[in-house]
This record gives C-alpha cells, sequence and structure tokens, in this order.
C-alpha cells in the first residue's frame, strides 16, 4: 500500500488526464490511478497517474502494455530518479509508444517531458520539454496550459 499524493500530486494528474480524454477521442480512454501489468514473469505491476488504453479494453483485467498508448508520471519529490527513470525504461521494454513525466518546478510552472518509444532501440528518443502550453499532435492532438496545475 503506498501514501496517498498530495493535493497538488492529483491535481498535477487529473488536469492532463481530463485533456488527453477529450482530445483522445471515443477509441481511448484517460483513466486515472489503476495497476497496468508491464510483465508476468517476474511480475512487474505499475500505476501510473494516468493511463491512455484502448476504449475496446475497459472490462479487459489486467490491463497489458498492448492496451496502452500513453502514461503520464507525476513526478514526485524524493522519487525522481524511479519516475523519471526507472518507470521510463520499464515502460519502454514493454512497448508503450508515448510517456509524459510532468513534475512541479521549483518556479511553480509545471514542465512535461515528451518520449516517444523508438521501435529499433526499445528505448525513448531524448524528447522535449514543455513549459507553459503543452501543444502536441501525436499520438493525437492535445494542448494543455501547464501554468493552470
Amino acid at each position: 500500500m503506498r501514501p496517498s499524493g498530495s493535493k497538488r500530486h492529483h491535481r498535477l494528474a487529473r488536469v492532463p488526464a481530463n485533456a488527453v480524454d477529450v482530445s483522445a477521442g471515443a477509441s481511448w480512454n484517460a483513466d486515472t490511478d489503476f495497476d497496468a501489468r508491464l510483465q508476468d514473469a517476474p511480475l512487474n505491476n505499475r500505476r501510473p497517474e494516468v493511463t491512455v488504453c484502448r476504449a475496446d479494453t475497459i472490462d479487459v483485467s489486467p490491463t497489458r502494455p498492448e492496451h496502452v498508448l500513453l502514461v503520464i508520471e507525476v513526478v514526485s519529490p524524493g522519487s525522481e530518479t524511479t519516475d523519471r527513470t526507472v518507470k521510463a525504461e520499464q515502460d519502454a521494454r514493454a512497448g508503450i509508444q508515448f510517456s509524459w513525466p510532468i513534475e512541479q518546478a521549483a518556479t511553480g510552472v509545471s514542465l512535461a517531458y515528451i518520449h516517444v518509444l523508438d521501435p529499433a532501440t526499445g528505448r525513448y528518443r531524448d524528447g522535449e520539454f514543455v513549459a507553459g502550453v503543452l501543444k502536441v499532435a501525436a499520438p493525437f492532438p492535445v494542448e494543455m496550459d501547464l501554468s493552470l496545475i
């Protein structure tokens, strides 16, 4: 059992989840705080703050990497290395195409890192980071103001 995140932590997850859910259309669902099974042996379940899954898998359990298009991880103070590096490596190895770690910067403006899977290497390419308005075209057009978080 892990302790609940702060109110800010939950808001950092809810705002992008809502924006992505609206932008993704009927084929995808952006949901918060549920387990995804990255591998069976050794067992590796993870609970990203936001998981974007195919809508037709809503009743399939466990959620598997082939159901997942995008994960959004809120970087927590004290677990930066795990949130930024370890979880991203696990997600990439599982074949999840997009990963967007979001963190609260010291300036109070949230930052999002945009990672896209390179299928040739099985790793995320070094992506851009965004402060202010996040505007991406892939995996579907999304725009959200990170300063509102």
